[in-house]
C-alpha cells in the first residue's frame, strides 16, 4: 500500500508539475515548476530500485541544468508572443499523437497484469558496481579519464575565448 501511495505522489507531482510548466504564463515559474517534475522523476527512479539513475537525475538534471535554464532566462528579453494559443495548442496536438501512437504500440505489445509484483525479486542497489566498473583497470578508466581531460581542455578553452578581446573596426579603418 506503501509502494502505491508513493507511486501515486511522485507520478502527480511529476504530472501536476509538467503540467504548470507547460501552461503558466511565467517563464521563471515554469523553470521552477520544471524542478518539481524533475524530482518527481527522480523520486520514480528510487521506487523502481535505480538509486544511481535517482542520485544522476538530481545532480545533473534538477541541480545543473535547472541552473543553467534560469541562468539563459535571466540574461535573455522576454519574447511578448511566446504564450500564443495556436502554438500551444499546436503543440499540445504533436504531443498527444505522438503519445496516442506510443500508447496504441504498447497496448499491442504489452501483456498487462501478467507480472505479480509479490513474485518480482527486492532491488538491489546499483552504486557500488557501477562505481567499480567505470575504475577497474581492464574496463573503463581510461575512456573515464580521457573524457575528462577533453572536457577540462574544453573549459580552458571557453575561458581563452571569453576572455580575448576583440579590437573593433568601423568602416573608415579606424579603431
Amino acid at each position: 500500500m506503501a509502494a502505491l501511495l508513493s507511486f501515486i505522489l511522485f507520478a502527480g507531482l511529476s504530472i501536476g508539475c509538467a503540467l504548470l510548466c507547460l501552461f503558466h504564463r511565467s517563464v521563471v515559474i515554469s523553470a521552477f515548476s520544471l524542478l518539481g517534475t524533475l524530482l518527481g522523476v527522480a523520486g520514480l527512479f528510487l521506487m523502481l530500485g535505480a538509486d544511481f539513475l535517482a542520485m544522476t537525475q538530481v545532480l545533473i538534471y534538477a541541480g545543473g541544468i535547472l541552473v543553467l535554464i534560469l541562468f539563459g532566462l535571466m540574461l535573455t528579453p522576454g519574447d511578448p508572443g511566446e504564450m500564443q494559443p495556436l502554438r500551444i495548442f499546436g503543440g499540445l496536438a504533436i504531443v498527444g499523437g505522438g503519445a496516442v501512437l506510443f500508447l496504441m504500440k504498447m497496448a499491442g505489445v504489452a501483456e498487462w497484469g501478467s507480472v505479480e509484483v509479490e513474485n518480482l525479486p527486492a532491488p538491489q542497489p546499483t552504486v557500488d558496481e557501477i562505481g567499480l566498473e567505470l575504475l577497474r583497470r581492464d574496463s573503463y578508466l581510461l575512456p573515464f579519464e580521457l573524457a575528462s581531460v577533453i572536457l577540462l581542455a574544453a573549459l580552458v578553452g571557453a575561458v581563452f575565448i571569453a576572455r580575448r578581446r576583440f579590437e573593433y573596426v568601423d568602416e573608415g579603418g579606424k579603431a
